[in-house]
């Protein structure tokens, strides 16, 4: 809860993306556009139609199969 005297543990940041209250809402522009450039990279196509929480799943996916991640946390 957000506000709460007693914080959730990493803020809630492990969430899995299928419990998000969102994540049925359309992807946002950010999600868009981050998931356009991951997937161009991977030589993949996915469905322009995709959930916020679907969004997400397909960039942790991608990101670990890009290594886009470890380059970014060595720089």
């Amino acid at each position: 809860m957000l506000g709460s005297p007693e914080p959730e543990p990493r803020g809630g940041l492990d969430r899995d993306p299928d419990d998000w209250v969102t994540g049925d809402e359309p992807m946002t522009a950010a999600q868009r556009s981050y998931l356009d450039t991951l997937a161009r990279e991977a030589g993949e196509e996915l469905p322009a139609d995709l959930t916020k929480a679907e969004a997400s799943q397909h960039i942790d996916r991608l990101q670990g199969k890009s290594g886009r991640l470890s380059e970014e946390s060595d720089s």
